[in-house]
């Protein structure tokens, strides 16, 4: 059997999406899987074993354009089977166009006509995590092509294997660059590219840098990608320390690499605040205008800083008021909660 993924469209749900796309290898341990998906998601899926192939959407070329080569493409390709992650309409009418013989996804987007097999949104969609949401998808096909859903008793794992060959590289690259490895290493990304409502002020990103130096002796790195620069140079000129930014300046693969050598990353609600858990770091997650309950990275190794306000989570982009959420998060607490993290991180790597 060939099936077809179409994967998703954001850095965390590509990470979200893991437990669902490793549920579905079990469940079809024989078939070839292909992973239709933005062409940076190489980068997040590099070492992945349950996938056989990736198959990029060229995000450089007009979307039409872009559209028609998908279509072209999976048409010669035959797929049996395809599963729809994104809820967007365009992606069923790529894949139904493809010549999918089923096609499965969430009825949603005034997409139903074009599914063959249409999957209603489950009651608890806003209440539960979002790796549930992709999990019941995969648990839909495998019920109507095998008679049965799988049951697993363990948590979902959301783990993304990097090589020892590109971990070795990151720290060759980051000896380089002057870290000294015998110290922590710690990571800040204090960007957010969808969401300025979702960012910790980079003052006080600056003055967490400056007491993780000053006290703990620790290397601080500042990763984040090209559109986030402004906010690590301001980060980096405030702290007025000896901090390494390396935002913009690495690929996805790269990032993903760096971050798994790191002994702690901690960053506001974006894309690496994902990555890094599963490829082994323990995080530290600010959250203000979204709710950890459903989108919050998933794993043993992720810790999450919150506020209690009265208008949290309010899901917009920009805060009309006071931004409460995020400034009643003092830079103490978060030195304080990235010490114990610290702690445990290396206390495990001994």
């Amino acid at each position: 059997m060939k099936i077809l993924v179409r994967g998703t469209n954001w850095i965390g749900d590509a990470a979200m999406s893991v437990p669902a796309l490793r549920r579905l290898r079990s469940v079809f341990p024989e078939a070839h899987i292909s992973l239709l998906t933005r062409d940076w998601a190489e980068g997040v899926f590099q070492d992945a074993d349950f996938v056989d192939e990736i198959i990029t959407i060229d995000g450089a070329i007009p979307r039409i354009r872009s559209i028609f080569r998908q279509v072209r493409d999976l048409r010669r390709r035959k797929f049996d089977l395809s599963i729809l992650l994104p809820n967007s309409f365009e992606s069923a009418l790529v894949v139904r166009l493809g010549g999918t013989k089923r096609v499965y996804g969430y009825s949603t987007d005034g997409r139903r006509l074009l599914l063959t097999d249409p999957v209603a949104v489950p009651e608890w969609k806003n209440t539960r995590h979002e790796v549930f949401y992709y999990l019941n998808l995969v648990d839909a096909v495998a019920r109507d092509t095998l008679g049965t859903a799988a049951s697993f008793d363990h948590e979902p794992d959301t783990s993304l294997a990097v090589s020892d060959v590109r971990q070795q590289a990151a720290r060759a690259f980051l000896t380089e660059l002057g870290i000294n490895r015998l110290r922590p290493i710690v990571a800040l990304a204090p960007g957010s590219k969808n969401s300025r409502a979702k960012r910790w002020s980079p003052d006080r990103y600056a003055e967490l840098a400056a007491r993780l130096i000053r006290e703990l002796g620790a290397n601080v790195i500042l990763v984040g990608a090209t559109d986030e620069r402004d906010i690590s140079e301001t980060v980096s000129r405030l702290s007025a320390e000896n901090v390494v930014d390396l935002t913009g300046k690495t690929s996805l693969a790269e990032a993903a690499a760096v971050l798994s050598v790191c002994d702690l990353l901690v960053a506001n609600d974006m894309g690496l605040a994902h990555l890094a858990p599963a490829a082994g770091t323990q995080t530290l997650v600010i959250f203000g205008p979204t709710d950890p309950r459903t989108t919050r990275p998933f794993g043993k190794n992720v810790a999450v800083a919150r506020v209690d306000v009265e208008c949290s989570p309010c899901m917009l982009r920009d805060c009309p008021i006071d931004h409460r959420c995020m400034t009643r998060i003092s830079v103490d607490d978060i030195f304080q909660m990235s010490r114990r993290l610290l702690d445990s991180s290396l206390e495990e790597n001994e």
